[in-house]
């Protein structure tokens, strides 16, 4: 078990590391210290990777079938501490309790997914000659290095992490900063179901995460996070030639269209704006809605934004928790000042509340123009700013002039409109009628600044793996 003081792993060995420096991580609804924690050096990062390169061969030879058995233990692990595990979801990000606790399960449920598919996963045979024997098959690449973020820690690690292991590689671990007791102890539930130095974990902010994405013995990184940071990290892994997978941000349109229910489709647009205080990777980003229901959709909004319960996490009324860390919340702030600045209006909310902890009511603006950093950037919080459009096809348009490419929703019962929507919308996942929600199994690729590469799902399988096509000859003279 890890040590409390204890913040890096490397071939099953706990340690301080290194490091010099240190950072505090507190509770974004109190403001109070929750620990302080020992960032790792450059010297932890070429251990971690050296450890987790050494247990490589060993772990790529060990039949699928029982990397998968391993995963489940590791399954089983996490879901005896889930509890305790969401309560530092809670207390690091802020999300509240039953969120925190879904996206245990969801990590949980992720596990068991790629231990069962992990032994699935193959390569297929070729038509040569009838002297000869062709085949192709998928090999681990090595070294993963695994860089996660803090708005849904536990099931995008598990995610990640998961996808490495059950096909044969080892991994490196970078935890958010901003949720390190979390990943620390996801690292000891799961790394304490594997062979020594398959799971290794380093601490800290952005310069370990460059150190490591950059480090020649990492063979693929896989990033989930902003689009900023990725971009740095792909200009580092491909200095080398690593392969990189990135999950990166977005700036996902919402259409309410012509002849749709006024009040439920606000109450999606709620959702998709508000869940998790707008800090999920696939929050509604901006709202076009047509002039035919954009009055009593807006009142809608605007009555459901009023009514959400702000609060601590850890209280289970609470439906819009705080925003995970001072700083962020400024942000996001500064970014509706400057709408409000440049024209929009707000409905309700766009005021920083008193009082201690990082809390941020939600927020509608109206009168929203596409040139607004709220409209064109991700604001990654509680706020939903809305454009009223004369039609459809002015929507979609609009919803197309975007540097981003990750997820879209359209609300409508025009099935034509959907049709062109789906067809026409440049994003890795289009939802028609609903913000979340879908079939197990489904994966997407991100477009043009939200990254590139399978993040989930089964194709995970196939980043984590590279393809050996073999050729043999049974005629030797």
């Amino acid at each position: 078990m890890r040590p409390r003081d204890r913040w890096m792993l490397a071939g099953g060995r706990w340690s301080q590391g290194t490091g010099d420096e240190t950072f505090t991580v507190t509770d974004p609804a109190t403001g109070e210290p929750l620990g302080v924690v020992a960032a790792s050096s450059a010297a932890d990062v070429d251990t971690a990777v050296a450890a987790a390169r050494g247990a490589a061969p060993g772990w790529a030879a060990v039949p699928a079938a029982e990397r998968g058995a391993a995963l489940h233990a590791a399954a089983r692990a996490v879901e005896e501490r889930m509890d305790e595990l969401a309560a530092l979801v809670t207390a690091e990000m802020g999300k509240p309790t039953g969120d925190a606790l879904g996206g245990v399960e969801a990590g949980i449920g992720t596990l068991r997914q790629y231990a069962e598919l992990g032994p699935l996963h193959g390569g297929r045979s070729l038509q040569g000659g009838r002297d000869a024997a062709d085949f192709m098959v998928r090999e681990p690449w090595g070294v993963v290095a695994a860089i996660t973020p803090w708005n849904d820690p536990v099931a995008i690690a598990c995610g990640l992490v998961g996808a490495a292991v059950a096909t044969g590689n080892t991994v490196v671990h970078k935890p958010s900063e901003r949720t390190p007791h979390t990943g620390a102890m996801l690292a000891e539930l799961i790394a304490g179901r594997l062979p020594d130095g398959v799971l290794n974990m380093v601490t800290g902010g952005g310069a370990v995460g460059e150190a490591l994405a950059g480090h020649p013995g990492a063979d693929v990184v896989a990033h989930v996070g902003s689009t900023r940071a990725g971009r740095r990290i792909a200009e580092l892994a491909a200095r080398r030639g690593a392969r990189t997978v990135l999950e990166n941000g977005g700036a996902d349109p919402l259409i309410v269209d012509a002849g749709v229910d006024p009040a439920w489709a606000a109450e999606q647009a709620a959702l998709g704006c508000f869940a998790n205080a707008g800090q999920i990777c696939t929050s509604v980003e901006r709202v076009y809605v047509h002039e035919a229901v954009a009055e009593p959709f807006l009142d809608a909004l605007t009555a459901r934004a009023r009514d959400l319960r702000m609060g601590p996490g850890a209280d289970p009324s609470t439906e819009l928790g705080p925003l995970v860390d001072e700083r962020h919340r400024t942000q996001v702030h500064q970014q509706v000042e400057k709408a409000l600045a440049d024209g929009a209006r707000a409905l309700t909310g766009a005021r920083l509340p008193g009082g201690p902890g990082c809390f941020y009511p939600a927020t509608v603006l109206a009168g929203c123009a596409d040139h607004m950093a709220v409209m064109a950037e991700e604001t990654f919080g509680p706020v939903a700013p809305v454009r009223t459009v004369a039609g459809f096809e002015q929507a979609l348009k609009a919803a197309r002039r975007s540097r981003y490419g990750l997820a879209a929703t359209v609300l409508t019962r025009d099935m034509a409109h959907a049709q062109a929507a789906w067809r026409t919308l440049d994003a890795g996942t289009v939802k028609i009628n609903a913000v979340f929600g879908g079939a197990p199994g489904g994966a997407a690729t991100p477009r043009r600044a939200s990254g590139h590469g399978f993040g989930y799902g089964p194709e995970l399988l196939d980043e984590m793996t590279a393809v050996k096509v073999v050729h043999i000859r049974s005629d030797v003279p």
